[in-house]
């Protein structure tokens, strides 16, 4: 079943897939294993592909372009994201954020209208695509007042041109894409690691308004950094960015409990819990091999018996205001 994506008919799967692991991100990925990652997407059933010149310094985007190609255009949908220019470096050493490539670039911050077009050239060159379907500011925290007035306003130009079809922003943050929301036009935004099992902040603001608006959420970064990902999290994950405190490392076992008594686990449950809120269109699932894929396809088949949901809001482990999936 597929659900709206934006304002423009862009329609979407349940399942989509981000492509950070497949620029490398954290080991090198042998051809092997990220082709297969890509063919195993399509073979399940992803059409929905996702990704930025960020990851891999633009390897991701090169790599998709290779595995996608021969695949129907008008089948699959691709975003990638502005705000990180690529700008050439003579430096010999290895990429210091995350990404196991050569840093042979580096990345310049640019929310402008000219650093929009510039950046969209370029991942159109390294995507081998005449047009992508969705454009995203990308991080834009640190930027607030270039991308709303840059950044924006080049988006509305171009999605009313009809060069693409839909934009808006992607952040690991709620309150500043509910801020967008307010006062932008844009009608997707995809909110990474916010609005998760572990933590449902968003229904605050940025959920209920995306509702109101008619704009898409596409949910990333559902197993928060790790810790969600797994039957029970490792001592030493890590949760935004840092190491997961006592705290929040006996939160998760809480919740494991519960849905290990009721037959299910952590990522059964964090990978379908976003799903059931009415904004949300598709959850975004990074693998960087086909075996990786087809557990996160596995992942939303799962059952998770409601008997599971209640027990986590009466525990006080779930917010009794987040709409939960319904076991068929």
């Amino acid at each position: 079943m597929t659900r709206a994506l934006g304002r423009g008919g862009l329609s979407v799967g349940p399942l989509s897939l981000g492509t950070a692991p497949i620029g490398n991100l954290g080991r090198e990925v042998g051809e092997d294993e990220w082709r297969g990652a890509l063919t195993a997407a399509w073979e399940s059933g992803v059409r929905y592909f996702d990704t930025a010149p960020h990851y891999g310094l633009g390897l991701a985007e090169e790599r998709l372009a290779e595995g996608l190609a021969g695949r129907p255009r008008d089948e699959l949908i691709v975003s990638t994201k502005v705000g990180r220019l690529l700008a050439p470096s003579a430096s010999d050493v290895l990429d210091d954020e995350g990404f196991a490539v050569p840093a042979t670039h580096v990345r310049v911050r640019d929310y402008s209208r000219d650093g929009v077009l510039a950046s969209l050239e370029s991942s159109l060159r390294r995507l081998g695509l005449d047009r992508v379907d969705l454009l995203l500011v990308h991080d834009p925290d640190e930027h607030y007042r270039e991308a709303l007035e840059g950044a924006f306003p080049a988006l509305e130009d171009l999605r009313s041109q009809g060069v693409i079809t839909s934009y808006g922003a992607g952040m690991n943050q709620a309150e500043m894409l509910a801020d967008f929301v307010r006062h932008t036009d844009l009608d997707v935004v995809m909110l990474a690691g916010r609005y998760t099992l572990l933590e449902q902040g968003a229904l605050d603001d940025l959920l209920p308004r995306c509702v109101e608006c008619g704009v898409s959420v596409i949910a990333a970064g559902v197993f928060n950094s790790g810790l969600l990902a797994r039957e029970r999290p490792r001592e030493d994950v890590t949760y935004n960015y840092e190491a997961a405190s006592p705290e929040i490392l006996a939160r998760v076992n809480r919740i494991a409990d519960v849905l290990e008594h009721h037959g299910t686990s952590l990522p059964v449950a964090a990978a379908q819990f976003a799903l059931a809120h009415p904004a949300v269109a598709t959850v975004c699932l990074g693998a960087r091999s086909a075996g990786q894929v087809d557990r996160n396809a596995a992942l939303l088949d799962a059952a998770v018996p409601d008997a599971a949901w209640s027990e986590l809001v009466s525990e006080g482990l779930l917010r009794p205001d987040a709409p939960v999936p319904t076991a068929v």
